[in-house]
This record gives C-alpha cells, structure tokens and sequence, in this order.
C-alpha cells in the first residue's frame, strides 16, 4: 500500500486536493464534473446578461438624460451581485447533476492512495448506480434546507441578526460543506448518511476547518467553478487517512 501522508489540519486537505487534481490519471474524472459546472453556470449567467441588456435599454429609455450615467454604476454592480449569487446558487445544483461522476472521482484518489484494485467502475456500473447516487445527494439536501432555514431566520431576530446569525450561519455552511465533500468517499463505501455525520463530528475540528476552507472558495466567483473537483480529491483523502475503520475492503458498486 503507498505511504499515506496525513495533513494537520482541514485546510491542508484542501491544498491536497489541489495538488491531487493534477495527476495525469486523475485529469479525466476531474475534467467531467468541472465541465459540467461550466457549462451549468455559463449557461445560466450567459442568459441572465441577456435579460440584464434588456432592462438596462428599458431603464436607459426611462430615466431622464441627466441621470444616464447611473447605467455605468449599475452595470457593473449588477454584474458582480449576479456572480455572487450563481455561484452559491449553482454551486448545489451542480453538485447534483455531477454526483455520479464525482462518486467515480473520489473512487479513483481512493485507489491513488492506497492502491486497492480497481473495482468494478464501468460506465455501465456508473449508469446502474446513479438513481442510488442522486437519492443520496437528495437526503443531503433534505438534511440542509429547515437547518438553513432556521439559520436564516436568526437574522431576523434583532438580538441575532448582527452579531450571532452571521457567525452561526459560516458555521452551519462549514459543517454542509464537509458533508457534502465527505460523503462522495463514505457513500461509495455504502456507509449510512446517519454514521458518517457522526463519524465527522468525532474529528469537528478536522471536518469543520476542511469545511471552512472549502465554504470560503465556494463563496468566490469563478474559484468556486474549480472547488468541486479539488474538494472531492482532499476529502478522499481525509477519509482515507483519518478513517481506516470504516475501510473494509475494496469499494464496490
């Protein structure tokens, strides 16, 4: 088996991820899953430009001459506004489109790392695997949303709002984000959504700084179209190095 090396902390595993993406066997079943976030959020924001040039001409229209030039202070804001919001927004549906081939990623650093023969991850496998993939990403979500919900609502709360709503909600994101990454490795295992968020609170300091780093990223437009794939290959790692227990064989579909 080759020499594992653990990392300090959470944020190291992230700075692996981003030396593992690079492996000359590793760049396909990266490739895959980057191009689909691409194409996902170029579409998108491709097509809201457009929608942004009509209301921008209607406005022009509207406006009297001597206020024309607030087009050159909105243009740019809007731009930016519509950056940030995509890319948080399609950021999860991304991860739901490309869960199988993130699976198979995290399958093939699995193998990378402590050179397990290859199993069974034929593209026909991948096809018969991928209802059980989405549902898994689907429980993911179902575990998310009234936890979001009950953070958002502490902003409401005039004694939250400005002070622990936003440290509460930076929390809850970090912790989503190690799940979310986490759980390509586990799920490939076939281990429970229920043992593997207990499994990652037993090391919160290492799940929640990797989740940190990685909610960080996501939060910067365009760097989040990369942090999928670097994600997936530091959170296989984590597993691998921090989970040898739940390990118990070759994965198999």
């Amino acid at each position: 088996m080759p020499a594992t090396y653990h990392a300090a902390s959470g944020p190291q595993y992230l700075l692996r991820g981003l030396s593992l993406i690079r492996e000359p066997d590793l760049r396909l079943f990266v490739l895959i899953p980057l191009a689909i976030n691409l194409l996902l959020f170029g579409g998108a924001f491709y097509w809201l430009y457009l929608q942004l040039g009509e209301l921008f001409s209607w406005f022009e229209g509207a406006v009297p001459d001597y206020l024309q030039w607030l087009s050159y202070l909105l243009w740019p804001l809007a731009i930016i506004t519509i950056a940030v919001v995509f890319s948080l927004l399609f950021t999860s549906v991304a991860n739901l489109l490309a869960a199988p081939f993130n699976g198979l990623l995290a399958e093939r650093v699995e193998l990378k790392l402590t050179g397990q023969k290859l199993p069974d991850s034929s593209w026909a496998a991948l096809l018969r695997d991928t209802p059980r993939m989405l549902g898994r990403e689907v429980r993911k979500i179902t575990y998310y949303l009234p936890r979001a919900i009950g953070c958002l609502l502490l902003f409401l709360v005039p004694a939250f709002g400005q002070t622990l709503a936003p440290v509460i909600w930076f929390a809850f994101s970090a912790w989503m984000m190690a799940i979310q990454y986490c759980d390509y490795p586990f799920d490939n295992h076939k281990i429970d959504f229920d043992l593997m968020r207990r499994s990652l609170a037993q090391k919160r300091r290492l799940s929640w700084g990797f989740g940190a780093s990685v909610a960080l990223c996501s939060g910067l437009p365009f760097i989040n179209l990369l942090i999928m794939p670097v994600a997936i290959c530091g959170a296989t790692a984590l597993w691998v190095e921090h989970y040898p227990q739940l390990r118990t064989g070759p994965v198999s579909r």
